[in-house]
């Protein structure tokens, strides 16, 4: 009698399902700081998912000022809670702006690609670059840093983000967050590497 009553509550509980999704991981860049979340280009990438693949979430967990120590710090807890199968790593940007160590990004980002895997997503890094006048060697030990990460960790990585937008000069009054103009061009920069993560059926 127990043995079959087992066997009726095992049928009703239903199976774990593995949500399907993308996670956003970043900072003010991602956050739409300054401009409209409306505009922002992970409102884009939402968007434009839901015409390429119905029904997939985009969660922006961004954070205006977050470097990549509170990302490796938060990742955990969000991988729990959404369980994604793309996790785009935007971090870094403020580590560069703080002057804090290229190796600590490095590890940082190498930490959050470990994550990311384990808990069965597929993660890629958007790379950021920081004004020349923080000295020639830093600026190349930062850019390194996303690059070592990205070797070390075997993910796709976009190099600059706002790759085309400072040129263009589409950033807002204080020199850093780009303008709600810019938004298209940052998604179109991030597509490639977004859209090799995600989910086969998305293809």
């Amino acid at each position: 009698m127990w043995g079959r009553l087992l066997i009726v509550i095992c049928l009703m509980v239903p199976a774990a399902v593995r949500a399907e999704g993308v996670l956003v991981l970043g900072d003010s860049i991602s956050a739409a700081y300054g401009i409209d979340e409306s505009e922002g280009w992970v409102q884009l990438l939402r968007q434009r998912l839901e015409t390429q693949c119905s029904g997939l979430p985009v969660v922006n967990a961004s954070v205006s000022g977050d470097t990549s120590d509170g990302g490796r710090v938060r990742l955990p807890a969000l991988l729990e809670r959404h369980q994604p199968d793309t996790v785009v790593i935007e971090l870094g940007g403020n580590d560069g702006l703080r002057g804090l160590p290229p190796q600590r990004l490095a590890d940082n980002l190498g930490t959050m690609i470990r994550l990311s895997r384990e808990a069965g997503a597929d993660p890629v890094l958007l790379g950021m670059r920081i004004p020349p006048n923080y000295g020639r060697a830093y600026t190349e030990r930062f850019e390194q840093a996303f690059r070592d990460a990205a070797d070390r960790g075997d993910v796709p990585l976009l190099p600059f983000l706002l790759d085309g937008v400072v040129e263009a000069g589409q950033l807002q009054n204080d020199g850093i967050h780009p303008t709600a103009a810019a938004q298209p061009t940052l998604l179109d920069n991030a597509w490639p590497v977004i859209e090799s993560a995600l989910p086969a059926r998305c293809h």
